[in-house]
């Protein structure tokens, strides 16, 4: 091989590994890594398998998780990246108590909403839960917590079941509601500063989605890509 086709063909090949390696570590980005989550649970109850799925599929997206006790010091939450207070958890034993937390939160257990600022505190009317439902509105899909999917009707759940819901602050940005009752929010989510419910301005991003305790592996393709998207945008990922 002459030296001139042999000092090219070197140096292609040393641009690929470089853009490969470049490519792998954006993947690594991307897929969170090293990103830190503490997922809040009720340890004792009947549901921790389904926490524990919602664990290990954030686990496979490159996200560490940590599972938290309810019952376990709050201060564990300042060395994470994101919150997650599962409604598996007891909620008249959590309350507020991670209402001042300084990092992203995310949940899906209505009965904290108001406890968080997130809501007004009247049940069924500021904040409640549908027993049976499959269908959500889409009604911001230009956002990013709306993963990409068009304005409408989205299916979510694979059968019918429980979805929880709120009613937020003017500060929110409302990305779907139940279908047929607009009043509902399902997916809504604050920015850090927005102002919340009772004039509480949010310590970082916050974000409620429509799970129920049991309800994570009923996730159709859709659903699984909105509550992607719900984790990443509440850690700051988009």
């Amino acid at each position: 091989m002459k030296p001139f086709k042999f000092f090219m063909t070197l140096l292609l090949a040393s641009l690929l590994l470089v853009a490969n390696v470049f490519a792998a570590e954006s993947q690594a980005v991307v897929s969170g890594a090293s990103k830190r989550v503490l997922l809040v649970v009720r340890m004792e109850g009947k549901s921790l398998p389904v926490d524990q799925k919602i664990q290990q599929h954030l686990a496979a997206r490159g996200y560490v998780v940590t599972l938290h006790s309810q019952y376990a010091a709050v201060d564990a939450a300042r060395d994470t990246d994101l919150v997650i207070l599962s409604s598996t958890v007891r909620s008249r034993d959590l309350l507020g108590a991670y209402r001042q937390v300084s990092v992203p939160m995310l949940t899906w257990e209505s009965d904290l909403l108001d406890d968080l600022g997130m809501t007004a505190k009247r049940v069924d009317i500021d904040f409640g839960k549908v027993e049976k439902e499959r269908y959500v509105w889409l009604v911001n899909a230009p956002h990013p917590l709306a993963a990409g999917l068009p304005a409408g009707v989205a299916n979510v759940y694979e059968k019918p079941a429980g979805m929880n819901w709120g009613k937020p602050g003017l500060g929110a940005a409302t990305i779907a509601t139940v279908y047929g009752q607009p009043d509902k929010a399902v997916i809504f989510g604050y920015e850090k500063g927005a102002t919340m419910d009772y004039e509480s301005l949010a310590p970082a991003r916050r974000v409620m989605f429509f799970l129920d305790n049991e309800t994570f592996t009923n996730l159709s393709a859709s659903g699984l890509k909105l509550f992607d998207a719900a984790v990443d945008w509440a850690m700051g990922s988009h």
